[in-house]
This record gives structure tokens, C-alpha cells and sequence, in this order.
């Protein structure tokens, strides 16, 4: 009989403690929600960033001289749209390092500023930039980005203001195509001309990560490129062109 109770003691003191451990788990989402971020039952070690925003060259290096002082356009017609995805790892609780690497291109019709043809037409033309960065890149969150409850979940925070920096190799193509006026015989002639080239570059940024669950948030991020790449082909004679500027852009992000 002695034996029959000290297991029905062991059992109940078992199912209490059962019970108790699945109560404390069961407040852990109710918590993380009140906060707004859930929870995960491990720390995170990957993030992918997808981003979309707006980026503008500083152009300023002598082909933006003469293409400006030739053409009906100014160094602002060189900004446009981008698109940049991420992939960090987690290498210490407020570090990550990753590769990053994005887009932004223009097509920007003008014509000539100082000629028209005979039958008083303009002089048209279409300019094409194109910019890809391939970079490594260290990133540092300013707050935790979160923190462990026991050994068994792991809950976000809500906002985590962040900076960071890398470098790596810089894409570029330059193209013309259209009308153009020879500055010797002052004929009209079509014609295209190009220059593409790799080059290396650095980075520098800083934003935000604001969590809206376990596994995924919103970003936003503001950016700055240096890089100066050798004019190739048509364009040979020029020096070398300037693909430094900003970009500001928003985004998802996912931890896993």
C-alpha cells in the first residue's frame, strides 16, 4: 500500500510540474504580443533583407560635365528607383556580417542644347546608367536585438536603431544612343556609344529594424556609395566616372 501512494505522490508532483511549465510557456506569446513582437524558441541566426527605395549618383566626375553642358539634362536626372536584397548571419548578440548587393538604373530621354536640325526639330537622344553593388558588409545593432526567456524562447524587440559599413566590387554601364552632332562639320549623325567596367567601392549606413512578429519586420535604411570606375570602349578618353551617392529605401526583413 506504501508503495501505491509514494507513486501516486511522485505522479501528482510530476503532472503539477507538467502543467506548471506548459502555464509558463502558454504566457510566453501572450507577453511577446503585448509588446507586439512574438517570440521564437531559439535566437535567430540569418536575416534576408529585400529593400526598395530611391538612389541618386552625385555625378560629378567630367563625362556628367559634358553630357550636362550638351544635353538638355542635370545631374538630378541621374537619380532613380532601387531594388536591394541581404543575407546576414548572427556572429555575436549585437553583430552580423552578410553580403548585400542591389540595382538602380535610369533611361533619360534629352536633346541637344546648343543645335536643332535644319527643319527645326530637335535633336534626340536617350542616356542609360546602370549601377550593381556586390558587397560585404558588417552590421551593429545600437540596442539587443533581443532577448532569452529560460532556454527556451526568445523574444525581439520592438524597434532597434542599427549602422554599419562594408565594401566590395561596383558594376557600372554608361550608354548613348540617337542623335548627335559632330562639333567639327556640325553634321547630324546616329550613332550609339557605351562603356561598362567592374570597379571596387565602399559603404557606410544606418537605420532602423521595427519587428512586427517573431520572423519578420520592416527596415529602413539610408546609405552612402564611394566608388570611381574607368571609362572603357566609346567613352575611353574621359576619366574616370563617379558612381558615389546615396540611397534611402524601406523594406521586409525575415529572421530565421
Amino acid at each position: 500500500m506504501s508503495g501505491l501512494r509514494r507513486r501516486s505522490h511522485v505522479t501528482a508532483v510530476s503532472t503539477r510540474a507538467f502543467l506548471l511549465g506548459i502555464t509558463l510557456l502558454g504566457t510566453l506569446p501572450l507577453h511577446a504580443q503585448g509588446s507586439g513582437d512574438g517570440f521564437m524558441f531559439r535566437v535567430p541566426t540569418w536575416r534576408l533583407t529585400v529593400e526598395t527605395g530611391f538612389a541618386k549618383p552625385r555625378a560629378r566626375s567630367d563625362i556628367f560635365d559634358f553630357i550636362t553642358s550638351e544635353l538638355t539634362l542635370g545631374r538630378g536626372d541621374f537619380a532613380s528607383p532601387h531594388i536591394a536584397a541581404a543575407l546576414a548571419v548572427r556572429v555575436a548578440p549585437r553583430v552580423e556580417i552578410g553580403f548585400s548587393s542591389g540595382y538602380a538604373g535610369i533611361s533619360a530621354e534629352s536633346e541637344s542644347r546648343k543645335f536643332e536640325g535644319e527643319d527645326d526639330l530637335p535633336i534626340l537622344q536617350t542616356t542609360e546608367l546602370h549601377r550593381v553593388p556586390l558587397l560585404a558588409t558588417a552590421r551593429f545593432s545600437l540596442l539587443s536585438p533581443g532577448r532569452s526567456v529560460g532556454r527556451f524562447a526568445w523574444i525581439p524587440r520592438r524597434v532597434v536603431p542599427f549602422v554599419g559599413g562594408g565594401g566590395g566590387a561596383i558594376w557600372y554601364k554608361l550608354r548613348q544612343a540617337g542623335e548627335f552632332v559632330d562639333n567639327e562639320s556640325l553634321d547630324i549623325f546616329e550613332d550609339q556609344f557605351e562603356s561598362s567596367a567592374w570597379s571596387v567601392g565602399a559603404t557606410a549606413f544606418g537605420g532602423t529594424d521595427v519587428s512586427l512578429g517573431a520572423r519578420y519586420g520592416l527596415t529602413a535604411e539610408g546609405r552612402y556609395l564611394w566608388a570611381k570606375a574607368p571609362m572603357r570602349q566609346d567613352f575611353s578618353t574621359f576619366n574616370k566616372i563617379d558612381l558615389s551617392g546615396y540611397d534611402a529605401s524601406i523594406g521586409l526583413y525575415f529572421r530565421f
